[in-house]
């Protein structure tokens, strides 16, 4: 007796913490929590991150049909000077003289010693031509322009806009994904929280059950045991109260997560069910042409099929403008031209036939991307149909569930009279009430679970951001739990 007036009392105070929990926390609809999911998120930080990243790629190919303009410097110090050496033949020269001058053709002694004194310092002097001393540097500029690369440079961007896209494409499969992601922690805060309402309400309804066993016993209408039965009915209780608050808060955390601002969230929006959406043939054209993922596999075949025109480019010549010229020289021998420009023509005949393999591996590559293609297209068909079909199962379940809590209700009303009256057994009574606490927390899940298919063929039909209205549609009924 005094344990079971103990649990009383814990869940009694319980009550008053639980409704201050809830009163700290922030409330937000849905329609905010994905506004501050796509601004707040990492991943779609990341995703903008990637897609800034696609377009600079894309603005760098098209500086590939630009004018390439570099300018170098360099200074050289060489080994000795470049030029032409002559004193070899000093030698013979001074003998040349010497013969002429003692043939006696020159008899004017005058004449001859003039000649003599020009022949002394010549042949003393170093007889070597310096072209370029051995100390130079310059500073010059190169131009080269592309003129025709086999198609090369048309392909790289055509693949760079290519990468643009696809860039784009995994930033709204991210946004898809974390709407999902949302939906499914959203609403998944919303069960837990009402599924600890329910719970709470078993514990209230158990209580009220314990004494009323009590007084029944004290006046010898039931046993002990039927007392002591609604005593560990009631622990139960309590520690199944308790399991749903740790779930509430883990979810909650998540929730927290998802929407990148770390908070005590409430959601204000309730789960619903549609009476009716469109047709499956309505999800499935849609996914075959917004769902981001088909549209990443196209791209990558459009990819490939650029990988073939690069691979055959390499079998064209390739021809480019080239100039140059020198701004500041030292040193450097004014025989050096000091510009030239011209045409670069580079044309392969043979490499080991590697052109030929990788072209072909190239053409490999876009039927394997097309062969993914069609498969991804069938898979996203199929996994449209399946999540349609479960989205139905959950809304022709909830027909079902509302009479089953009628008559839960029902019955449990006749057998806690019966209770009073001494015509029914505690177990029995415990039992009904377990059984439409059980029976509200399928509702709910149900619900849960509808919202969260909904949410996933959003995102495969590539309309995820449309959830929302979905909510605000005039046949939306909303799911609570209602005491």
């Amino acid at each position: 007796m005094r344990k079971a007036v103990m649990i009383a009392f814990v869940a009694a105070a319980m009550v008053p913490a639980l409704a201050l929990a809830q009163e700290d926390r922030q409330m937000i609809s849905l329609d905010e929590a994905i506004a501050v999911t796509l601004t707040e998120n990492p991943a779609m930080k990341a995703a903008a991150y990637e897609e800034r990243a696609a377009q600079q790629e894309r603005r760098a190919a098209i500086g590939l049909r630009m004018p390439q303009i570099n300018v170098t410097g360099a200074y050289a110090y060489m080994a000795k000077d470049i030029g032409f050496d002559f004193n070899d033949m000093k030698g013979p020269a001074k003998d040349l003289a010497g013969k002429i001058l003692g043939s006696g053709m020159i008899t004017d002694p005058t004449i001859i010693q003039g000649i003599q004194g020009l022949l002394n310092p010549m042949m003393n002097a170093d007889w070597f031509l310096k072209v370029q001393d051995r100390s130079l540097g310059f500073v010059g500029g190169e131009v080269t322009l592309p003129i025709w690369m086999g198609g090369k440079i048309n392909a790289a961007n055509r693949a760079a806009k290519i990468n643009e896209k696809t860039a784009a494409e995994q930033g709204n499969q991210t946004r898809n994904a974390l709407i999902s992601e949302l939906v499914e922690r959203y609403f998944g805060l919303a069960l837990a929280t009402q599924v600890v309402e329910v719970r709470q309400q078993v514990v209230e309804g158990v209580r009220k059950h314990l004494q009323d066993a009590v007084a029944l016993e004290k006046n010898g209408m039931i046993a002990q045991s039927e007392r002591l039965y609604v005593a560990f009915k009631m622990a139960e209780a309590e520690r199944e109260l308790a399991n749903a608050k740790l779930q509430a808060e883990t979810i909650a955390s998540a929730l927290s997560n998802t929407l990148g601002r770390e908070n005590q969230w409430q959601p204000v929006t309730s789960m619903f069910i549609l009476s009716k959406v469109e047709e499956l043939d309505y999800y499935q054209d849609l996914a075959q042409i917004r769902n981001p993922l088909l549209s990443q596999v196209s791209l990558k075949r459009q990819l490939a099929e650029e990988g073939i025109r690069v691979q055959r480019a390499d079998f064209l010549p390739q021809v480019a403008a080239i100039g140059g010229g020198s701004f500041y020289n030292y040193q450097v021998a004014g025989l050096v031209p000091r510009w030239a420009v011209g045409v670069g023509v580079n044309i392969k005949i043979f490499d080991g036939l590697n052109r030929e393999y990788k072209y072909s591996a190239a053409k490999q590559t876009a039927r394997r991307v097309g062969e993914l293609q069609n498969k991804a297209g069938k898979d996203i068909a199929v996994l449209v149909e399946k999540l349609y079909n479960q989205l139905m199962n959950y809304r022709n379940q909830m027909t079902s569930i509302d009479a089953s809590i009628a008559f839960a209700e029902e019955y449990l009303r006749m057998k806690n009279a019966a209770f009073l009256e001494g015509m029914s057994s505690s177990s029995d009574l415990i039992d009904a009430e377990l059984n439409l606490a059980g029976i509200r927390t399928e509702r709910l899940q149900a619900a849960y679970n509808y919202d969260l298919l909904l949410a996933q063929l959003l995102e495969a039909a590539g309309i995820s951001d449309e959830f929302p209205a979905y909510a605000r549609r005039n046949d939306a009924q909303a799911i609570h739990f209602a005491r």
